[in-house]
Formats: structure tokens, sequence, C-alpha cells
């Protein structure tokens, strides 16, 4: 008789001690969800739209060369990278093979490096083999025109109809096969 007295003492406990744990998240939850409902709506989006199009911007290569919106042809991959992102690091060398095995090469392959002070290097060597690349910091002239705020985004653009330069994807798959070169 002693054992389930302390049995049922002990269960009492334990129902008592679950039910004030659940009280507090329930109290943190609220606290949540209030937060979240004075919060600004409105702000900027993090990846651009399927059918948005792409703003102007001039820039350069790591090479030197020029680059502009008319400089992109037809089914262009876009990636944008950040070394501060650990996502981004994930994703590089599925993004590089990925870019290896697409048909024309590395002028249909854009890949933008955006920095705020960490080192490209690792990036830059492993990109520049499969695309044309540009280094830029948070807010440059690409992020802007593609208007992408989060990293990595991969995106697939081309020209429509009216030459207008136009998102096709805001999510590539990048483990999807590709036709070869």
């Amino acid at each position: 008789m002693p054992f389930l007295i302390a049995a049922v003492a002990c269960i009492g406990l334990l129902c008592l001690l679950d039910l004030i744990l659940t009280l507090g998240v329930i109290k943190r939850l609220r606290e949540h969800t209030e937060l979240l409902a004075t919060r600004p709506s409105g702000g900027a989006p993090m990846y651009p739209a399927v059918g948005e199009e792409v703003g102007e911007f001039s820039t350069a290569t790591v090479e030197g060369r020029r680059l502009s919106r008319a400089d992109l042809d037809d089914e262009t991959l876009v990636g944008f990278f950040s070394p501060e992102c650990q996502p981004c690091k994930e994703k590089l060398p599925g993004f590089v093979e990925f870019a290896r095995s697409l048909s024309g090469g590395r002028e249909r392959v854009l890949a933008v490096i955006v920095s705020a002070g960490d080192d490209p290097g690792p990036f830059l060597a492993a990109l520049s083999p499969v695309a044309r690349v540009v280094v830029e910091e948070p807010g440059g002239a690409l992020s802007g025109a593609f208007m992408v705020g989060a990293y990595p985004a991969l995106l697939r653009v081309t020209k429509d109809g009216g030459g207008r330069l136009i998102v096709t994807s805001n999510r590539v798959a990048l483990d999807e096969p590709v036709a070869a070169k």
C-alpha cells in the first residue's frame, strides 16, 4: 500500500509539472503572436516573384567585363551567394555541378557573391570556372535589380516576347537532371 501511495504522489507531481510547463509555453506563444501581429507589413520581398521583370543594372564581373541586363541571354541561371551564409556554403557544390551541366557554358550562368566583409575567395574559386561572377556589397546593383534580400537565391531568367528580362523560376532545384552540353 505505501508503494501505491508513493506512485500516485509521483504521478500527481509529474502531472503538475507538465501543467506548469504547458502554461509557460502557451504564454510564450501568445507573446510571439502579439509580436508578429505588430510587425510592419509590406516589407521588401526576399525573392522576386515568377513573371517579375528584372530591373536595369550596370556592373562589372571579377574579370573586368561590363555586364548589364541586355547581356543576359535567354534561359540564364542566376545564383546569389554570401560567404557569411551557412546554407550558401552547403548549396555551392550543387550549384557548381548544376551550372557545369547546363548547355551554353559560362555565358548562361551568372553568380553574384554578396559580401559584407568576409573573404569571397573560396566562392570565387569554385564559381569562376562555371559562371560569370560579380562580387558586390549587400544592396548592390544586382541585388536591387533582381530584388533579392535572402541568400542563397537561385533563379532562372529569360526574355519574354516583348524582350523584357523576366524571372521564370525563383526556386531552382539543383538535384533535377539537366540536358548535357
